[in-house]
């Protein structure tokens, strides 16, 4: 049986890891995008619970919950976003393209990447490590890759130990997945010949409990499996996410960009007028959509998880302090570091 507490625990430190994250990319010191993994933490925990040393994990460009969560030195993660040659990947990687060789995991900015780089590590694992397995992480929006399918198909014919998990916040960048995806991901997996299951990816238990299944099976050699785990997106496809930050407070983000809907609807030039209002009413609608994946208690991960664990408020409260001193000590020292 899973332990809920540590695993909470491995929540916590990932979340407080990509706030310090945010904090200091919003200040400048960071450059370029930054693509948090806010809200997936317990479908990652869940499942990289379930591993062990050998084990392999592939992860898509929201890669900082999941390499915290593996152990991963926090002072050399934030070296490398803050591009320092002392980082883990020698500050070339930044937050998207990370490699920590001890803990054979890998991450890739290419969307649909972690399918073929989880079924090289899961065919690596059978062939050199019997009993050890693998773990893709990928986006809904990734599912439509040819990559992607392609590593579903290998994965079958080649009885490879390897668990692809889907973490499906309805969103491919700024599109409803469901708007470009034909037919059902858990039923397109399942056609290919393994075990698929839909999950709720906010609850931890029940992620630990099909992760557990999933990862059971590939131990034993009978293939992959597929795990869908519905989880929300808090902070957009990125930091700054215009679309978000227009569903949040549509008044003060939203004037300059709706005046310009307005005007172009109103035009002479262009399409017909249904053509026109369909498209307003189709951005009203993301927008709307948009909102309600904000984040509150009853979309985080880590508050469900705090509901299950209630009786053991001394010890939650006790982790809380542990995470937020053993992060703010990681930022100030790869900040000492970086004035020298």
């Amino acid at each position: 049986m899973a332990d809920l507490l540590a695993l909470y625990r491995q929540m916590a430190r990932a979340r407080a890891l990509e706030l310090a994250v945010a904090d200091l990319w919003q200040q400048g010191l960071i450059a370029g995008e930054m693509h948090l993994g806010t809200g997936e933490e317990a479908l990652i925990v869940g499942v990289l619970g379930e591993l062990r040393d050998g084990d392999a994990v592939a992860v898509d460009h929201r890669a900082t919950p999941v390499f915290a969560a593996l152990g991963v030195d926090l002072v050399a993660l934030l070296k490398e976003m803050l591009g320092r040659e002392d980082g883990l990947c020698r500050g070339r990687g930044g937050h998207m393209h990370l490699f920590a060789p001890d803990r054979l995991a890998a991450s890739s900015g290419i969307v649909g990447a972690a399918g073929p780089l989880g079924a090289g590590f899961a065919l690596a694992a059978k062939t050199l490590r019997p009993g050890a397995v693998a773990v893709a992480f990928f986006g809904d929006g990734a599912a439509n890759q040819g990559m992607l399918l392609e590593s579903l198909n290998l994965a079958v014919a080649w009885s490879l130990p390897l668990v692809f998990v889907c973490k499906d916040n309805g969103w491919a960048v700024t599109t409803r997945s469901s708007q470009v995806t034909g037919g059902d991901l858990e039923q397109r997996a399942a056609s290919f010949g393994m075990p698929a299951e839909s999950i709720d990816g906010l609850e931890l238990e029940a992620v630990s409990a099909a992760a557990a299944r999933a990862v059971e099976r590939a131990r034993q050699r009978r293939g992959p499996s597929f795990i869908r785990g519905r989880c929300l997106r808090a902070d957009g496809h990125f930091l700054g996410d215009p679309m978000v930050r227009t569903a949040q407070r549509p008044i003060a983000e939203g004037g300059a960009l709706f005046g310009k809907v307005v005007r172009a609807a109103v035009s002479a030039k262009g399409g017909g007028l249904a053509a026109r209002a369909g498209t307003v009413v189709g951005m009203v609608d993301q927008l709307r959509r948009a909102r309600q994946g904000r984040r509150d208690d009853r979309h985080d991960p880590l508050q469900r998880a705090r509901r299950g664990l209630r009786r053991q408020r001394e010890q939650l409260e006790l982790v809380d302090r542990q995470v937020a001193e053993e992060v703010a000590a990681a930022v100030a020292h790869a900040l000492e570091e970086a004035s020298r």
